[in-house]
């Protein structure tokens, strides 16, 4: 994954709250705008969607949009 490339919410393992679980699943892609550590083993990837939101996933939970 790259930063500025687009991607697609596939699963949700973490609790979010569920206005933002809504609005993801109303539009799932969102652009990668970085990167995060999430356990010292793993890479998580910060998304920003066109409603303006951003949050972090683990890489299992995106796939790139074609």
């Amino acid at each position: 994954m790259e930063i500025g490339q687009k991607v697609k919410v596939c699963r949700l393992r973490e609790k979010l709250s569920a206005d933002m679980v809504n609005k993801i699943k109303q539009n799932p892609v969102g652009t990668v705008k970085g990167f995060k550590m999430t356990d010292g083993s793993g890479v998580g990837v910060v998304v920003e969607f066109d409603s303006g939101i951003s949050t972090w996933f683990f890489e299992d939970e995106v796939q790139p949009v074609q």
